[in-house]
């Protein structure tokens, strides 16, 4: 299991977040670097976050600021692995423990590989800081 910091910013958002929305947060990441805040929410609340025809996460974002994005939490790794790679179809995860290291082989398919990597990589290292900070994954593989 990864290891969640938490500094006050990342949990003055979540305090609003969870007051706006009524869901739970598990972690809070500020990428700054593309004005976005990740929330990763307790399983069986993302509808909670979203709210009705979007209505809370629209809230939050104009209260915040930037953009958010939400992930669903889970405990089976591999569900979690197609959660944060959402709204990409995943076809398969592969996990492979390897020397001591936990290693994710995720399949998606070809027309959406650009879109799971995303610009620059931003939506691997999304996922890739996620898998390491809940589940100890040392890297992630899109095949």
């Amino acid at each position: 299991m990864g290891e969640v910091r938490l500094g006050t910013e990342e949990i003055r958002y979540i305090a609003l977040f969870e007051s706006l929305t009524g869901a739970v947060v598990r972690d809070c990441i500020i990428d700054e670097v593309n004005d976005k805040v990740i929330f990763v929410v307790k399983r069986g609340d993302m509808g909670l976050a979203i709210g009705r025809k979007g209505d809370n996460i629209n809230r939050v974002r104009r209260s915040i600021g930037k953009n958010i994005e939400v992930i669903e939490y889970s405990d089976d790794l591999s569900e979690f692995i197609e959660n944060s790679f959402q709204p990409i179809n995943v076809q398969k995860v592969n996990i492979v423990d390897k020397n001591n290291k936990c290693l994710v082989y995720v399949d998606i398919p070809n027309k959406d590989k650009g879109l799971a990597i995303g610009k620059n990589g931003r939506n691997i290292w999304k996922v890739k800081l996620l898998a390491q900070r809940h589940h100890g994954v040392t890297d992630v593989f899109i095949q």
